[in-house]
């Protein structure tokens, strides 16, 4: 069995996932893809072979959770190093972000502390501040990132109600002071605990102006950054009427038909996403998801919807996949709801029809396990355009995760990306599907408005708007309910040889954004239609350099440090 040197046994676990060397990943016995025979690779693979609008021929998106930009990179880029934590120091002239050192009163003289609606709560107003947490308070409890909770905490651009709508205390582990009442969404890390983050922002490119395109929990935010709208949904959980005779998904349903769904009410989209114009196209993608792969074995043993880690943060055991984060499972077009496997290594991005169980022709829909990524870079199948969603013990969900195993899951990953022959035309993108509530001190210029009387209530009972806003479109470009954003602000990393180099950008961006340089880069810039936010959505691309030569020497990291080492882990 390959190892990390020095990892314990639960870290072990996580690796394997990143190096397929189990029995049940591609390549091992137990019914999952066999390993691709030694044939030769192509001088130039289908994927390098395509032309493209900048040197970019792979793109991976790597969708965490529930983070906002305050509360990773709020006093970036300056950490507080006490003695016995990993160091982190800024390279000379590493620029400010908006953020708690450009703005030093949020620090002591927060608008939280004043708020009538905060001023309710039980919570001491010295208390509401934001405070500093470290490692050894990396396991949080998730906050309250509803619609509705998340417009009251914004407050029409106050930004001065997060502890009373959208704070929880410590349910993991109670501390004290702040830390162990609703005034604990108002914490932050800094580069001590999200060390490796910090550090791929000062070698690479990062935004500190981006968004979730709308407000709310953890599937608006998949469905946006796969086809830009959570508008067109059947009825059922975490959806509100939209105004047209339709629904639009403002909560956590899962997708209508996955074999693991659980949701008596789930539901399934209309319309498109970015996988219908690249098998347009012909252009290889997948989505990869921890756990997706129902016929492999953890190293516990567990299996099927059921396979699960235990962090060795928390010692928690948690189920690697989440039916209602998987992007593409929403679309009949896309969905692999029998999480049928590929026939090979090699058919890996590709649509093709395979025989289930029962001798039914079966598409796979290019969704796959997260060992099928690292399976089809290593056979020199490198997929064009690649969504990646850890398995959750490593995704930064609070309560499924935390930032130490977040870490190891994003270092692991990036270690090996670099180390393949294609990193010199990869660009990897890691943002979040929402903030989780946490509090972030800078407003969203609301765009697209929402008028529902009842979970629409930033500005005004009934009314989510902003000057200018305009009121968000169906599928049938007729105005629709649900949709107000951009909503809260996220981090956004570009991590590639082609990115700039300790550069902050402040382009307004959002989720959609992602979609905008796929259809640039390979599409000649298609629309996916139906309201979808990749027409209006800002450009990433200033966070790239095109004109000077790439800058193509690795930046290993160390997966539980997340500090700089001369090089990858053995493995």
């Amino acid at each position: 069995m390959t190892t990390w040197r020095g990892a314990s046994r639960a870290v072990i676990a996580l690796a394997l996932v990143l190096s397929s060397c189990s029995s049940d990943t591609p390549g091992g016995s137990g019914g999952a893809t066999p390993a691709p025979t030694a044939a030769a690779s192509p001088a130039v693979s289908e994927q390098n072979a395509l032309a493209t609008a900048t040197p970019i021929k792979h793109l991976v998106v790597i969708f965490q959770e529930n983070v906002s930009f305050d509360h990773y990179f709020g006093t970036y880029p300056q950490a507080a190093n006490p003695a016995g934590q990993p160091v982190f120091t800024a390279a000379a002239e590493t620029p400010w972000v908006n953020g708690y050192l450009a703005n030093t009163t949020l620090l002591t003289n927060n608008p939280n502390t004043t708020s009538a609606a905060n001023l309710k709560t039980s919570v001491a107003p010295e208390l509401m501040n934001p405070f500093r947490i470290d490692r050894a308070q990396a396991d949080t409890t998730s906050q309250n990132h509803n619609y509705l909770a998340e417009q009251l905490a914004s407050n029409n651009g106050r930004m001065d109600s997060f502890v009373a709508y959208t704070g929880r205390s410590n349910q993991n582990k109670p501390g004290s002071g702040a830390f162990g009442t609703a005034a604990q969404v108002m914490a932050y890390f800094d580069g001590n605990t999200v060390t490796a983050l910090w550090n791929y922002a000062q070698n690479f490119a990062m935004s500190d102006n981006a968004y979730t395109d709308t407000f709310g929990p953890s599937t608006p935010g998949a469905l946006h950054v796969v086809a830009g709208t959570n508008a067109g949904a059947t009825q059922g959980t975490g959806t509100v009427a939209d105004g047209q005779g339709g629904w639009t998904v403002i909560g956590d349903p899962e997708p209508a038909g996955d074999v693991c769904t659980k949701d008596r009410t789930p539901v399934s989209l209309a319309g498109k996403n970015i996988g219908d114009l690249l098998n347009a196209a012909g252009i290889t993608w997948g989505g990869f998801m921890g756990g997706f792969d129902l016929t492999a074995h953890n190293p516990d043993m567990t299996t099927g919807c059921r396979r699960s880690m235990t962090s060795p943060i928390t010692s928690r055991s948690v189920v690697d996949y989440k039916p209602h984060h998987a992007w593409f499972q929403y679309f009949a077009s896309t969905a692999n709801l029998k999480h049928t496997r590929p026939s090979s290594v090699a058919m890996i991005g590709h649509t093709e029809p395979t025989l289930d169980a029962a001798g039914s022709a079966t598409p796979v829909h290019h969704q796959y396990d997260l060992n099928d990524f690292i399976a089809a870079v290593k056979a020199g199948n490198f997929p064009s355009v690649s969504y990646l969603k850890a398995q959750a013990i490593g995704d930064g969900h609070p309560g499924n995760s935390n930032p130490l195993d977040e870490q190891t899951f994003l270092v692991n990953t990036l270690n090996f990306l670099q180390q393949q022959p294609d990193w010199k035309s990869t660009a990897v993108l890691i943002l979040y599907d929402d903030s989780d509530g946490w509090y972030d001190h800078r407003s969203p210029n609301i765009l697209t408005s929402s008028f529902d009387a009842t979970v629409d209530q930033m500005t005004a009972p009934g009314k989510c708007d902003g000057l200018g806003a305009v009121q968000g479109v169906g599928l049938t470009g007729k105005p629709v309910n649900g949709r107000c954003g951009p909503g809260s602000r996220i981090p956004f990393l570009v991590i590639s040889p082609w990115s700039r180099v300790n550069y902050v950008d402040s382009t307004p961006i959002t989720q959609s954004s992602v979609l905008r340089f796929i259809e640039y880069n390979w599409l000649k810039d298609a629309r996916i239609g139906g309201g979808s936010n990749d027409a209006n959505a800002g450009k990433i691309l200033n966070m790239f350099d095109f004109t000077n030569a790439p800058h193509l020497t690795p930046l290993f990291l160390d997966p539980t440090t997340g500090t700089k080492v001369a090089a990858a882990p053995a493995m």
